[in-house]
């Protein structure tokens, strides 16, 4: 049972959402404000945190903020309707993805079975199923085992949904992944018409990584079909 930290100072939504979580199987604890989202991560064994941007004593994107600095654990930012940059500043601090409030509680779920499955994957690595133990391209290594990233023997820290981008990115190296495809195989859904998920990931990703050894660019945009993974 996938256990999740449900933080939003929203009283009567939060115990709405627990409840309709807890239907669906999952194990939810709540925090009401910053400071005691980051003091029950520190002390409790989550799988997934979803974090509302307004809350009192830190906000969303100050816990995020610390967050990142200690822990990959992944996250589900809700964002005022209608507020892209909230969207956009939450996914640049290291969201895995995010929502606007108010959202339908199926799409709430949608999502939090996409991400948790992504870790799974990436667990089931980890453990010495599934795919080959490491991907070697030029001076970039991505071990599918221990999901970890080098670039020129410097470690890279990624988020899940990084790691899960960068992994189809590598596998199809040299070839132009459709953003329809990047969104189907790395974040479990079908691209929605006005989602900057994948441009702000994709960018976060270049900034990590850096150029390839010969300057050129690593992960090129082919305007109005996708992305692709330079190779020498």
């Amino acid at each position: 049972m996938a256990r999740i930290l449900l933080a939003d100072d929203d009283i009567e939504l939060s115990g709405m959402l627990v409840d309709y979580f807890t239907d669906e199987g999952f194990d939810v604890d709540v925090a009401y404000d910053g400071l005691t989202t980051l003091n029950k991560i520190s002390v409790n064994r989550y799988d997934l945190l979803i974090l509302d941007v307004m809350m009192p004593h830190q906000n969303g994107f100050d816990v995020l903020r610390e967050l990142r600095m200690q822990s990959l654990l992944p996250v589900l930012m809700l964002t005022a309707r209608g507020n892209d940059i909230d969207s956009i500043v939450g996914l640049e601090l290291g969201a895995d993805d995010y929502l606007a409030k108010p959202s339908n509680p199926r799409v709430m779920v949608a999502r939090i079975r996409a991400i948790l499955r992504r870790a799974e994957i990436q667990g089931d690595r980890r453990n010495g199923s599934g795919e080959p133990d490491k991907i070697i391209l030029d001076d970039l290594v991505m071990h599918t085992g221990s999901r970890t990233v080098t670039c020129g023997n410097n470690p890279v820290f990624v988020t899940s949904t990084e790691f899960s981008l960068l992994d189809v990115l590598l596998r199809e190296a040299g070839n132009v992944v459709s953003k329809a495809d990047l969104s189907e195989r790395a974040l479990g859904r079908k691209l929605s018409r006005y989602d900057r998920s994948l441009d702000v990931h994709v960018s976060s990703l270049r900034k990590k990584l850096g150029p390839m050894p010969d300057g050129q660019e690593r992960i090129k945009t082919v305007r109005g079909v996708g992305y692709i993974y330079s190779r020498n």
